[in-house]
């Protein structure tokens, strides 16, 4: 193969192909994947009643926005892709930096895409396993076969990337109709009982809370997915908020009709003990056309996952360029200009996740680790706000906006581990901490140089890639 002209290699960087209606797909379309379909009978399970549920699903879109507004700010004082982990890097420092994109790259990102990968299997084998739950192993075998396939499409081209994310969302926000007018019919029938004393038996522990804000906020999960690619965002100075607000508000409006509509057709009873709630609502709707909404969950799903893997890719591209993670990950193929080698690690990584891993328990920890990191970024946008208001700010959020969105990121850290204690949460701290462990071997003092310079050459070579700058 012929070595790449080292001009060429200076000028290789990523394209600014996404506008505002793929930005606005981007957040809509990764929100709104499996969670509103999986996650309504754990919230509902968790806080007890109808009526908290709804406040419960209220408040997270509240969360979701204010935080997506700040995140907003970030992304423009700091206009490059990789979210969390460069802002840390340009506020907070390295090992910080480094500890995040430690969790994100072996434990976050996979469990969201894990997460959302079981969810996507559910939906897909619910029609050939009616009345019973599906076996572990065909859901994880259809589950790895999504990951591949996303993984796939998305080494191959960002447009393709992109138009699945638009055709799916387009897809998404049907059956998303389809359930609200369905149940909009239901309730003006006269099937509104569930709503009558709909706060009883409300679970009002703090533990309880903290895992249903954990459920609901897993549904909102992509609010922060712009700021992953800001460099490949078209004028991301306008785009980025705008995109967040029309995107967070569509979904929010959404999401609580839709519950409304899950309760109205279902029982309480019905919907905590349901495999997939969506196929439990069409078959009491649609009888033997239930089937129907299967489809359109799993594609909703599918969307979510390409997002999931669009956005985390990055974050692995971003902190390998800064010196965080290998040399090979921080390049892009020289002909389709997409990240491939962080998109495989992700996907290899995300793979070995889905192995032991079951959707309660992941949503958990993953919604732990990252609003411990949220909390950490948000308090860098407050050290940019008051030790440097000379940065240019193209948009910019009153200062009680992230200290609101703080305060509520540290209530979601602490609450489940003060008011019912688990080993798990320590495992996940310390493994957090163990980032700061790795840095300075591996990082700091740069172990093994000459082995990763080898295979690194050959990667390159192998895989058709060359180092990309920063598009700014």
């Amino acid at each position: 193969m012929k070595q790449q002209d080292p001009t060429m290699e200076a000028r290789l960087s990523l394209k600014r192909e996404v506008g505002l209606m793929g930005a606005v797909s981007f957040i809509a379309g990764t929100m709104m994947g499996s969670g509103i379909f999986i996650s309504p009978q754990y919230v509902l399970l968790a806080i007890g009643s109808p009526g908290a549920s709804l406040i419960i699903w209220a408040c997270c879109g509240l969360i979701a926005l204010l935080g997506g507004l700040c995140y907003a700010e970030l992304g423009t004082v700091i206009p490059e892709s990789g979210g969390e982990y460069i802002y840390m890097r340009r506020t907070v420092g390295k090992v910080v930096a480094f500890m995040f994109v430690f969790s994100f790259v072996i434990v976050m990102r996979p469990a969201s895409a894990t997460g959302i990968a079981l969810s996507f299997a559910e939906y897909v084998v619910a029609p050939f396993y009616s009345g019973c739950a599906p076996p572990q192993l065909v859901l994880k075998c259809v589950a790895a076969g999504g990951i591949l396939l996303l993984a796939i499409v998305n080494c191959l081209s960002v447009r393709l990337a992109t138009g699945i994310q638009v055709v799916s969302m387009v897809i998404k926000m049907l059956a998303l109709a389809v359930i609200i007018v369905g149940g909009v019919v239901t309730f003006f029938r006269g099937n509104a009982e569930d709503f009558e004393d709909s706060f009883e038996a409300t679970n009002v522990g703090v533990s309880s809370i903290g895992i249903a804000f954990y459920q609901g906020l897993w549904s909102y999960d992509g609010w922060n997915t712009l700021n992953y690619l800001t460099e490949e965002l078209k004028r991301p100075e306008v785009n980025l908020p705008r995109a967040l607000l029309i995107a967070i508000f569509l979904v929010t409006g959404l999401y609580l009709l839709v519950n409304v509509s899950y309760l109205t057709v279902m029982t309480p009873k019905e919907l905590v003990s349901s495999n997939a709630v969506a196929v439990t609502w069409g078959n009491k709707m649609f009888g033997s056309w239930g089937w129907i909404m299967s489809v359109a969950a799993a594609l909703s799903a599918f969307g979510s996952l390409n997002g999931t893997f669009f956005s985390g890719g990055r974050v692995c591209f971003v902190a390998a360029r800064e010196g965080h993670m290998p040399d090979i990950l921080s390049m892009a193929h020289v002909r389709r200009l997409t990240p491939s080698p962080a998109l495989i690690f992700t996907t290899a990584v995300s793979l070995v996740v889905l192995i032991p891993g079951d959707f309660q328990s992941i949503v958990n920890f993953f919604s732990f680790t990252a609003w411990f990191f949220y909390a950490i970024t948000l308090s860098g946008l407050l050290y940019l706000k008051i030790k440097k208001p000379e940065l240019p700010r193209p948009y910019s959020v009153p200062i009680i906006l992230p200290i609101l969105v703080l305060i509520v990121a540290i209530f979601l850290v602490l609450a489940p581990i003060i008011d019912d204690p688990q080993i798990e949460y320590l495992y996940v701290a310390l493994f957090i901490l163990s980032g700061a462990v790795i840095y300075v071997p591996f990082i700091h003092y740069k172990l093994c140089p000459g082995l990763l310079t080898k295979l690194t050459t050959f990667l390159q070579l192998f895989l058709e890639v060359a180092p990309a700058e920063k598009n700014l």
